[in-house]
């Protein structure tokens, strides 16, 4: 799956919904692998717009 960086709040809680629905994904999976992309944009957004410190 490739993806576009998240763009704003909004497509954020879009991208947190699909990481929920993706939660209890197998290992080695296509669904994995896309919670997996999915956890990286939410870290690299996150880390721009909401950095801890």
């Amino acid at each position: 799956m490739s993806r576009p960086p998240i763009a704003n709040d909004q497509e954020l809680e879009e991208v947190l919904s699909a990481i929920e629905l993706l939660l209890e994904a197998e290992p080695g999976t296509p669904e994995d692998d896309e919670l997996q992309a999915l956890s990286i944009l939410v870290d690299e957004y996150e880390d721009i717009h909401y950095p801890m410190g």
